[in-house]
């Protein structure tokens, strides 16, 4: 009965592993596509695929904070990391994931003056704004990430050292401190829980008045604007989703968090390239274009 029970945990180590590593390479590959593809053609002077490239840099860069030790870690039986590891693990994943949440909240806005302000789109959504855009979503990203990673530094963590978790986030990491977290906890769900909460009601907002302004175009204005809206939607749910329910809580683990950090962090970085290429048109012929040439 041993034996069999030690057969099973083996079929099932090498399952996930195949898995991950299935995910991984499709995450790399969909998004290096996308990438190629949008730089190679004329779509990177359109302001919506200048920020669909830089998703889809982010996409790589955040789901290589964890993935690639996640796919090690299934091959070692004492899986373990260091200190300083571990905090360079949740200022990577909080850095590129709140450049990830900016992006897509500019591509919401980039919609909403399409369709909302198209007489003066090109104005307002120039490249210098743009940039500037872009550019703030990186500064956001490392005020967030260092203020996250300065909390937790401030924690004495003098045991046990066994994380609840695949990869190191803050709660479970609270959970560790040998102290009352009770105040750093707070301040995180208010860093983190509270800026997802806030931009995914801006993100819901503008499509709102999007699909409201939509009413008055024509049949075949509605069908493009709407498959290029209905990607965003798709991606912002699977994205704001699982991690709002994550962050914007007291500060506690279940262990149901790991799978909710599963569509966060591989799950929603793997089905972006696939959403963003299968729903448009504009896409499909910018790849033929640059990869039959």
């Amino acid at each position: 009965m041993g034996n069999q029970n030690n057969v099973t945990e083996f079929i099932l180590l090498v399952f996930c592993f195949m898995f991950f590593t299935f995910c991984y390479l499709a995450i790399l590959c969909g998004n290096l596509l996308i990438l190629i593809s949008i730089r190679g053609s004329s779509l990177f002077n359109q302001p919506m695929y200048y920020f669909l490239s830089h998703l889809s840099s982010m996409d790589i860069c955040y789901t290589s904070c964890v993935t690639p030790k996640l796919i090690g870690d299934l091959l070692v039986q004492r899986k373990i990391i260091s200190y300083e590891s571990c905090m360079l693990q949740v200022f990577a994943m909080h850095f590129f994931g709140l450049i990830e949440v900016l992006i897509l909240t500019a591509m919401a806005f980039d919609r909403y003056v399409a369709i909302c302000r198209p007489l003066h789109y090109m104005v307002i959504m120039s490249r210098t704004r743009c940039h500037i855009l872009i550019l703030a979503s990186w500064v956001s990203g490392a005020a967030h990430s260092f203020s996250q990673v300065f909390m937790l530094i401030c924690l004495p963590f003098c045991g046990p050292s066994e994380i609840d978790h695949y990869y190191c986030d803050i709660f479970p990491l609270l959970k560790l401190a040998c102290t009352d977290t009770y105040i750093t906890g707070v301040l995180m769900v208010v860093n983190s829980g509270i800026i997802a909460l806030v931009t995914f009601v801006l993100l819901f907002g503008s499509y709102m008045v999007i699909l409201f302004t939509l009413r008055n175009h024509s049949a075949e204005g509605r069908r493009k604007a709407l498959s290029t809206c209905g990607s965003h939607i798709t991606v912002v749910i699977l994205f704001f989703g699982p991690s709002i329910f994550t962050y914007l809580r007291p500060p506690t683990t279940f262990p149901e968090d790991k799978i909710f950090a599963l569509f966060y962090t591989i799950i929603a970085p793997m089905f972006n390239p696939l959403i963003y290429t299968l729903r448009n048109t504009e896409m499909k012929k910018a790849m033929k274009k640059v990869w039959c040439r």
